[in-house]
């Protein structure tokens, strides 16, 4: 049975879905834009939005109970592969600064358009270990 997980740690979903659901084993994330829960803006630089992105999907793993260490799968969408550079190091830095033992598998790919014009959007999947 699953659970959806929400929490007004991380933005509200802007559409028909939810936060996160926690299927007991695993949790799975929506994609998460750089949107601060607290303002409901977002920064204009790519570093800082992949780091909001990644802050929003760890306040969801949080909530259910899970801390960054258990993320084992992400998907980065960015709006321009020429930010590859800049993603890569605030990815590298959020996972290093919360402790993860390695880094979870990973794919990125380069996508048209982000919903409200964001650079990045960041999903993750983490297990209950």
């Amino acid at each position: 049975m699953s659970h959806i997980i929400n929490t007004d740690k991380a933005p509200a979903a802007i559409g028909p879905y939810v936060q996160g659901v926690d299927l007991g084993s695993m949790i799975i994330t929506s994609g998460q834009l750089p949107i601060d829960p607290k303002t409901g803006a977002f920064p204009e630089d790519v570093a800082a939005q992949a780091r909001q992105s990644l802050e929003n999907v760890k306040a969801i793993v949080e909530a259910a109970g899970l801390k960054v260490a258990d993320i084992v799968k992400t998907t980065v969408f960015v709006k321009d592969l020429n930010d590859f550079g800049t993603v890569n190091a605030a990815y590298e830095a959020f996972f290093t600064e919360n402790n993860a033992p390695s880094f979870p598998a990973r794919s990125c790919v380069e996508v048209a358009r982000l919903p409200k014009d964001a650079k990045v959007e960041i999903e993750v999947i983490a297990v209950r270990r």
